[in-house]
């Protein structure tokens, strides 16, 4: 039997093509589950961490469009938000599939987007867009007057008062209900594994994995839990590095004025 440093070892970094190629058939070991349900993982912080930073600056200029007084600027902001928060994202996921699908079909160059790295991928990254665009829209709608007043007092206009002005108040007022979004989007990786993207050659992500283990043990009790652990680590360093971001948006302010970081159970959106 192999020992627990040799099974890390073989399918530590199986989901993403390094070690062992096939999957261990019967006597499951729990670090075997352990290992592979983590080695998944990587998928899901992929996924989360890509949409995240990418996402970011296409719902800032979302928000600013939603707010702009151009109706063509705002009406495309506007319908962008309301399409894809008014669809569940699991539809999204189909739907995003099967439109590459048939696109691939008359372009053969558009193949990479019916593979979850890349279709899955963007559909994440515009429905995190569509949502954080939401909470920094409604940031913008609470800045204080008086702030944009002094800016314009001092003779700031444009790009400067933007950078200096309205965007660090704006995402120190959304910085919590933000947090919030980044937790769920991780969370909402899980969905690719049941979304129409294939897992290529059985390199899926945690919940893979997690399906694997309880189909051939016919226990869920052991792999899920795992699951649920290591998506519980990576909330707990999500609200850590979240945290100390907010405390430096707003390191200016007395204590009492900060934004406290709240954090509440989602059961949907």
């Amino acid at each position: 039997m192999k020992s627990c440093i040799d099974t890390i070892q073989d399918y530590g970094l199986r989901s993403i093509g390094i070690g062992e190629r096939l999957l261990p058939k019967s006597d499951f070991t729990l670090c075997e589950q352990f290992t592979l349900i983590g080695s998944g993982m990587i998928w899901n912080i992929y996924f989360g961490l890509m949409a995240l930073v990418t996402g970011y600056f296409l719902a800032v200029t979302l928000a600013l469009g939603k707010s702009s007084s151009n109706r063509w600027a705002r009406k495309p902001a506007e319908w962008f938000i309301f399409v894809f928060r008014g669809s569940p994202l699991f539809i999204q996921f189909f739907f995003a599939y099967f439109f590459f699908l048939s696109l691939k079909k008359s372009y053969p160059m558009f193949d990479m987007l019916t593979s979850a790295w890349a279709g899955a991928l963007i559909v994440l990254f515009m429905n995190t867009a569509a949502y954080s665009a939401e909470i920094f829209y409604g940031a913008l709608r609470t800045i204080p007057k008086g702030d944009v007043e002094a800016a314009d007092a001092y003779g700031m206009s444009g790009w400067p008062r933007f950078r200096r002005i309205v965007w660090p108040t704006m995402m120190r007022l959304a910085w919590p209900a933000y947090t919030n979004e980044a937790i769920f989007l991780f969370h909402a990786t899980t969905l690719v594994f049941f979304s129409a993207f294939p897992a290529w050659q059985q390199r899926g992500d945690a919940l893979y994995y997690a399906s694997y283990f309880a189909d051939k043990t016919f226990n869920p009790f052991v792999p899920y839990p795992i699951l649920a652990f290591y998506f519980i680590l990576l909330t707990l360093t999500v609200v850590g590095v979240f945290g100390v971001i907010n405390t430096r948006l707003n390191r200016h302010l007395p204590a009492e004025r900060r934004a406290k970081m709240r954090f509440r159970l989602t059961l949907a959106r």
